[in-house]
C-alpha cells in the first residue's frame, strides 16, 4: 500500500462543519471526548485513513473480523454546529509521519469545507487533580476572546513544551492554511484515563459551538475512575508515601 491511503466511505453534506480532533494523548482526554461526541450523536462513518506510520496491527472485532488498524473521519450533526470528527486508536511513529498525517486530515477537512479546528487532549499536572481548568492554545491571537468567554484560560509558558503530535500540528500546519485552529487542553495528572477532564473540554466546546450533549455515559466512567483514584489517594496518605505527589503507578 502507499504510505498514505483515505477510503472513502459516504460524502454527506455538511454546512461549514468544524473539525474536531481527538486521537491518543495524555489521560486519553481528547479521545474520550471525540468518542463521546460520536456515541452522543451518531456520527456518520465517512472516511477512513491509513498509514504506514500506523502500528503493523489489525483490530478485531466481536465477530472475530480484521480491519487494519486507521484513523477515521465521522460526520456529526448537532443541534449547533456539524462537525467532523477524527479519531482513531494510535498517533504517526515518526516526526515525519506526524506531518505527513496531519497534512492528510487537513485535506479531508478542506474537502468537507471546513474552515475552523479544534484540537481536543490534555496537559499533564503529575498529580491528582480536584477542579478541572480547561488551558488553550490558538493559531491567531485574535481567538483568544472568545475562547476565555468559554472559560478557558492562558497561561504565560503554559503547556511547558509546547504542544506535541497531530494536536500541536492542527494548530501549526492548520494555522498555515488558513485554519482557525485551537487546541482545548484538559488538566490531568497524566497517570489515568481522565473521563472527568474530557467532559470539562467539551463543556468549553459545547459553549464555543452551541450545541448540548449529554454526559451520563462519561460520569459513569469517571465513577469508576473514582474507586481507583482513592485507592491511589490511601497509597499517597498511607506510611509508605514520601509526599503528597503522585509520583508512578505500576
Amino acid at each position: 500500500m502507499d504510505d498514505i491511503e483515505i477510503d472513502e466511505v459516504a460524502t454527506p453534506a455538511l454546512d461549514d462543519p468544524v473539525l474536531i480532533e481527538g486521537l491518543p494523548g495524555v489521560g486519553h482526554v481528547g479521545k474520550l471526548a471525540a468518542e463521546h461526541l460520536l456515541e452522543e450523536f451518531d456520527g456518520e462513518l465517512v472516511r477512513r485513513v491509513y498509514a504506514t506510520e500506523f502500528p503493523p496491527q489489525v483490530n478485531v472485532d466481536d465477530e472475530g473480523v480484521a480491519e487494519l488498524t486507521c484513523a477515521e473521519f465521522h460526520a456529526v450533526e448537532t443541534d449547533g454546529s456539524d462537525l467532523l470528527v477524527l479519531t482513531g486508536d494510535h498517533q504517526a511513529a515518526s516526526n515525519d509521519g506526524h506531518y505527513q498525517l496531519t497534512d492528510a486530515f487537513l485535506d479531508v477537512a478542506e474537502e468537507f469545507g471546513a474552515k475552523r479546528a479544534f484540537a481536543l487532549g490534555g496537559v499533564p499536572t503529575g498529580e491528582l487533580v480536584e477542579e478541572y481548568t480547561v488551558l488553550g492554545a490558538v493559531s491567531d491571537g485574535a481567538l483568544i476572546e472568545e475562547l476565555e468567554a468559554a472559560d478557558v484560560e492562558f497561561r504565560p509558558d503554559e503547556p511547558a513544551g509546547g504542544i506535541v503530535g497531530v494536536s500541536g500540528l492542527v494548530l501549526g500546519l492548520g494555522g498555515r492554511r488558513g485554519f482557525e485552529a485551537a487546541c482545548l487542553m484538559g488538566e490531568t495528572s497524566g497517570y489515568l484515563v481522565d473521563p472527568k477532564s474530557a467532559r470539562a473540554v467539551l463543556e468549553s466546546l459545547e459553549t464555543l459551538l452551541d450545541f448540548d450533549v449529554d454526559y451520563a455515559t462519561l460520569e459513569d466512567r469517571a465513577e469508576e475512575m473514582e474507586e481507583v483514584i482513592g485507592k491511589i489517594r490511601e497509597m499517597q496518605e498511607g506510611p509508605s508515601a514520601a509526599d503528597d505527589e503522585l509520583r508512578y503507578i505500576g
